[in-house]
């Protein structure tokens, strides 16, 4: 596996999935649910914050899904919400070359061979890789318009920070290997089967630990997700029933992002309307069943 695919994976992944994250201490609703509208938004992101993977997948779907979800991933039907992730289908295999007992050697070396004096090339690459990812996202039929939006801005706020991201820095790549290879290990989960003997929610709570260290890494490179996302800012902008919209506003590596988000009501407590229907879709089963009101 390329160097440039482990760390730029762990960028648009890490990154994409706390693109929305809240304040530690925004309340009681750790523990009662989102029964506001922005809660939907806010309570999920607070988990990640805390690296709490288990606690986001509980607080995004209701419990029937939740329990489908579970259950799928025992049968190895689904691999949610890892599935949210660029790349997803690699994260056992990047975890499985992070944790190889020689990885930091190896790795390191292939940084020599693929970065030294490649800055340039690096610059093209993730240009190309933008603009082919805007393209997708603008040509993508599964996404409504405020999906696309959302998606657009994330990717080029990222695409211009890693521009100018210090990538090719052989000290900061070795501190970064150190980290990851060690929190890659901690885990146990170098295959899709051990995942799945593992189960979800083992799973989740092992990998929450590597989701610890790529922030750290990230951090190191100059995108600090936690001051950047400080800021965060959701309001209610309109409501009918058990459906609403949120307006969602914070700084992604220097760039103004300001999103709408879609969501419901199911018994009491609100949800990302697009999470859920991902989550459904990855138990197989169609959205009457898996999310009753």
């Amino acid at each position: 596996m390329r160097i440039q695919t482990l760390l730029l994976a762990a960028i648009c992944g890490i990154a994409g999935l706390t693109g929305c994250r809240g304040d530690r201490d925004g309340g009681d609703t750790a523990t009662a649910g989102a029964q506001r509208p922005v809660d939907a938004v806010l309570l999920p992101a607070r988990h990640l914050r805390d690296d709490d993977l288990v606690a986001f997948v509980r607080d995004s779907v209701p419990a029937p899904l939740h329990a489908q979800l579970q259950q799928a991933w025992s049968e190895g039907r689904s691999r949610w919400p890892l599935e949210e992730l660029p790349l997803h289908g690699q994260l056992p295999r990047m975890i499985a070359a992070l944790s190889a007992p020689d990885a930091e050697a190896t790795l390191l070396a292939a940084f020599d061979r693929q970065f030294t004096g490649a800055d340039g090339e690096l610059r093209k690459a993730i240009e190309t890789l933008a603009a082919f990812g805007v393209q997708y996202v603008t040509n993508n039929p599964d996404l409504d318009d405020i999906q696309r939006d959302r998606e657009i801005q994330r990717l080029v706020a990222l695409s211009r920070w890693a521009v100018q991201a210090p990538l090719t820095d052989r000290e900061r790549a070795r501190a970064a290997l150190a980290t990851l290879c060690a929190a890659a290990r901690a885990t146990g989960l170098d295959s899709d089967a051990a995942m799945g003997e593992a189960g979800m929610d083992e799973s989740l709570r092992r990998l929450s630990g590597f989701l610890a260290a790529v922030r750290t890494v990230l951090a190191d490179y100059g995108l600090d997700l936690d001051a950047s996302l400080a800021a965060l800012d959701v309001t209610l902008e309109r409501q009918t029933g058990d459906h609403a919209q949120l307006r969602v506003r914070y700084p992604l590596a220097g760039e103004a992002i300001d999103v709408r988000v879609e969501i419901e009501r199911h018994g009491r407590q609100w949800y990302r309307s697009d999470r859920l229907r991902r989550a459904t879709a990855a138990t197989g089963r169609d959205g009457a069943s898996a999310v009753p009101r």
